[in-house]
């Protein structure tokens, strides 16, 4: 059928997308710059035209539009996101919408168990790439068509911070939503003294938290509580004020949304609950605390990332002392196996190549990783080896860019380090994207380079090198994030029911 059909349509068809249901087959093909889908059958999709006929059967195409994405996920179940459980999995963003081949080539060569979630962008970087939820999903839709992966795959509506937020990813068809209370932490509690955090607790909204001052002391003076493997957690009165005080208002919210989520769902979906972008680190008691807040709220979640030890800054591999993040991460894991279970989820968990291991065996499997920007770089490597004179006007203006687009982020890279095109041989450029400051530079600016703010000048461009040579985007997207889920490939999940 594949060779007819290329005579039928024109097009270089990707024959691992070839799929049959109820009778009607469908495919997906590329012609020049520009991908089409296909049917052929009696019925088809919404959006399409005959082309020709095979076998007494219409074969028709469109473009890879929304209405036929909609269509697509109807006819074919494994084209659609579903919840992942207690899976062992990991987020692979795609602010290009061109990445997915490349991740599912990663999953299939060196993740193999990992379930990978590839619908997955934040609100802010589809503000800033100028992308709606709709096209994340389809992106995400057409690429898992294309590679015909069947094993199933994950959405994460990630960082929502307002119900309107909530009510956008629904309505375009997403089953994972990360909360991000972050702007309802109190970070300033870490510094407070006794009186301090006496007046900020009884200014907490204990309406919403259902519950009397009184009673919450009480709940958790009363007794250490013992954590499984071992352990205590103890709140004296100055812990638990603290914990109250930085994370009571941040529960509250993450309440409200997780309400407003159960009211609108259109079927079964699961919460990740943020704290990660946040100044000051989540102790093990803090975590106990919101931890056991929640339950008793009555919110389940599938993963929680804190704000743990270190530093996780975009791009780079994690900045800190391994045996203390160790340690450290150690109890984390237990107050999770205590209250959950539920996964324990890496935010800005791109590169962090040196605890990976760490946090795979401390967790036995109950792990999410969560990448996102390290695509976009592995693409600006693809485009260095593909068009360097593009690379190198990209490089030069985030340079320019950086001071300005920095002020999102926990970044500490020093632009003077990153050298200008002009001193860097062709060869060089490829290796640029191995440099702690160059990363950081290139990847805090993505929103800059991607939208009008330079006259769009590059976006254009850029898609069409990489949709031109797709084969190596894909081999460089695969190799690297390949090194992100090889660690988690084959990592079983052990006492999680």
């Amino acid at each position: 059928m594949i060779e007819k059909l290329k005579e039928i349509t024109g097009l270089k068809i990707y024959e691992a997308s070839l799929s049959e249901a109820d009778g009607i087959s469908y495919f997906l093909g590329r012609r020049g710059m520009e991908k089409l889908v296909g049917c052929v059958g009696k019925s088809c999709l919404p959006n399409v035209e005959k082309v020709g006929e095979l076998e007494d059967k219409c074969v028709c195409l469109g473009p890879t539009d929304h209405a036929n994405a909609l269509a697509i996920r109807t006819a074919l179940s494994w084209t659609a996101p579903k919840c992942l459980g207690l899976a062992i999995s990991a987020g692979l963003g795609d602010r290009l919408g061109l990445a997915t081949p490349g991740h599912l080539h990663a999953i299939k060569q060196q993740g193999q168990g990992v379930m990978p979630i590839l619908a997955q962008q934040s609100i802010r970087e589809m503000t800033r790439t100028k992308r709606t939820a709709d096209e994340v999903m389809d992106c995400a839709t057409w690429g898992v068509l294309q590679e015909g992966y069947r094993n199933g795959f994950g959405s994460d509506a990630d960082h929502l911070q307002q119900l309107e937020d909530i009510d956008v990813t629904v309505a375009a068809g997403f089953t994972m939503f990360t909360i991000d209370p972050g702007m309802h932490v109190n970070d300033d509690a870490d510094d407070m003294d006794s009186a301090a955090l006496t007046e900020n607790f009884n200014k907490l909204d204990f309406d919403a938290l259902a519950i009397t001052p009184g009673e919450l002391k009480m709940m958790y003076s009363a007794k250490p509580f013992d954590l499984e493997g071992g352990g205590q957690i103890e709140f004296d009165e100055q812990t638990l004020l603290r914990a109250a005080v930085k994370y009571g208002n941040a529960i509250a919210h993450t309440v409200r949304m997780f309400r407003h989520l159960q009211e609108i769902a259109k079927g079964e979906f699961e919460l990740e609950v943020s704290v990660d972008e946040t100044e000051s680190p989540t102790s093990p008691a803090e975590h106990y605390f919101f931890s056991s807040e929640l339950k008793r709220l009555g919110v389940k979640w599938v993963s929680m990332a804190p704000r743990l030890i270190g530093r996780f800054e975009k791009g780079v591999d994690y900045i800190g002392d391994l045996d203390e993040f160790r340690a450290s991460f150690a109890q984390h894991v237990a107050v999770m196996r205590t209250l959950g279970p539920y996964k324990m989820s890496i935010h800005s968990g791109s590169d962090k190549f040196s605890i990976y291991p760490i946090v795979a065996k401390l967790t036995g499997g109950l792990m999410h990783l969560k990448t996102a920007g390290t695509s976009y770089l592995e693409a600006l490597r693809a485009i260095s080896k593909i068009e360097p004179g593009l690379f190198r006007e990209i490089l030069d203006f985030a340079r320019g860019r950086y001071e300005t687009d920095r002020a999102t982020y926990h970044v500490s890279a020093d632009v003077s380090k990153v050298p200008s095109s002009e001193n860097l041989s062709d060869d060089e450029l490829p290796k640029l994207l191995d440099d702690f400051d160059a990363r950081e530079v290139l990847h805090v600016t993505f929103g800059s380079v991607l939208t009008e703010e330079n006259g769009g000048k590059f976006r254009n461009r850029l898609y069409a090198a990489l949709i031109q040579d797709e084969d190596t985007h894909y081999a460089t997207i695969a190799s690297h994030l390949g090194r992100h889920v090889k660690p988690m490939s084959g990592t079983s999940v052990i006492n999680c029911c």
